[in-house]
């Protein structure tokens, strides 16, 4: 922790550093990259950050890894565009890009389940606008369902930093494989669009446009994605946490459908059997199912005891290698989907 520490001082005062010495200067022309929204009661929640340009990768199928990992390391380097006013021109609401360039808007309203498009611009900047998506829930949802992303619906080896980072950097949009199995069980929770999905990934926001792509080509489930910063700040060296992260943004989509219940979808090589026992005594009763693939080398002591823990409190818990019981599991645990 000392080392950590002394890391992250050197940091902040090296980027103070280099910003007196390169000071960054306002793009003529800065541009919007949206995320995934989702609807809460009364209102959307509108999600975008302001960049002075826009990097993309190319799903070329006979892409080298060597490009692949150009390609991918250039997703990082984003100048980020603070202090800006976007606007959803349409209803007037707006609202102003942060330090890391993350502005997030709430348009008030009534909205029909589905999936809505709202036009953001940025405020004096021509040819500025993009279409920001929500998701508001069917008013007939059972159930609503947080997953996990790495090693639970995409194959990555998370639990291994080196195989993290190799296999993140090398693939691409085509060649990145999300479990076949997982697209079966969300398909069967989802329920054709009756139950909400919501994904929750320590992946950072530069990979959103990216994992866009992953999904669509497997045919996953669509859903909103709470994804992570990576910056550098009084509080922050590089992230804030996994685990903090992860219950924040599960608090984020419970209360905005408070009157749903949820299952949660993860793995055991992040923690995620302990993060999802923490959220179920946070919001007791509404937390129904858990469900855990098993990546690598199994579950730990903490994840074992963290999963007995789960089953005293009532949950019903679904643990192994794969997701092939799932169904079965959770039938006979008396889940209506």
């Amino acid at each position: 922790m000392r080392l950590k520490t002394l890391l992250h001082r050197a940091a902040i005062r090296g980027e103070a550093a280099l910003d007196r010495i390169r000071p960054r200067t306002a793009p003529r022309a800065p541009v919007l990259d949206t995320y995934r929204g989702y609807g809460v009661p009364g209102g959307l929640v509108l999600r975008a950050r302001v960049l002075a340009s826009l990097r993309r990768t190319t799903p070329d199928p006979g892409q080298s890894r060597w490009q692949n990992l150009k390609e991918m390391a250039a997703l990082f380097l984003t100048r980020e565009v603070a202090g800006v006013r976007v606007v959803a021109r349409e209803s007037g609401a707006s609202g102003t890009s942060d330090e890391e360039g993350y502005v997030t808007i709430r348009v008030d309203g009534t909205f029909a389940p589905g999936w809505h498009q709202v036009a953001l611009e940025i405020e004096g900047v021509a040819d500025s606008r993009a279409a920001a998506r929500a998701m508001v829930p069917s008013g007939q949802a059972r159930l609503g369902i947080v997953s996990d992303i790495d090693d639970t619906m995409m194959q990555t080896g998370a639990y291994s930093l080196a195989r993290n980072l190799w296999t993140t950097f090398t693939g691409s949009a085509r060649t990145r494989r999300i479990f076949p199995d997982a697209i079966v069980l969300m398909d069967h929770l989802a329920n054709h669009g009756r139950n909400p999905v919501y994904y929750v990934s320590s992946s950072p926001w530069n990979l959103h446009s990216f994992l866009e792509q992953v999904f669509d080509r497997a045919g996953l489930v669509a859903g909103p994605m709470f994804l992570r910063d990576l910056g550098i700040a009084e509080d922050q060296f590089v992230t804030r946490g996994h685990g903090n992260h992860k219950g924040r943004a599960i608090d984020t989509i419970l209360a905005a459908n408070p009157g749903l219940d949820f299952v949660l979808i993860g793995d055991t090589g992040q923690k995620d059997a302990q993060i999802y026992l923490e959220a179920a005594h946070r919001h007791a009763g509404r937390i129904r199912a858990v469900i855990l693939r098993e990546p690598g080398p199994g579950p730990d002591d903490a994840s074992r005891a963290a999963i007995s823990s789960l089953r005293r409190l009532g949950i019903v818990v679904a643990d192994g290698a794969d997701f092939t019981e799932v169904a079965g599991v959770l039938e006979r645990g008396g889940l209506r989907l």
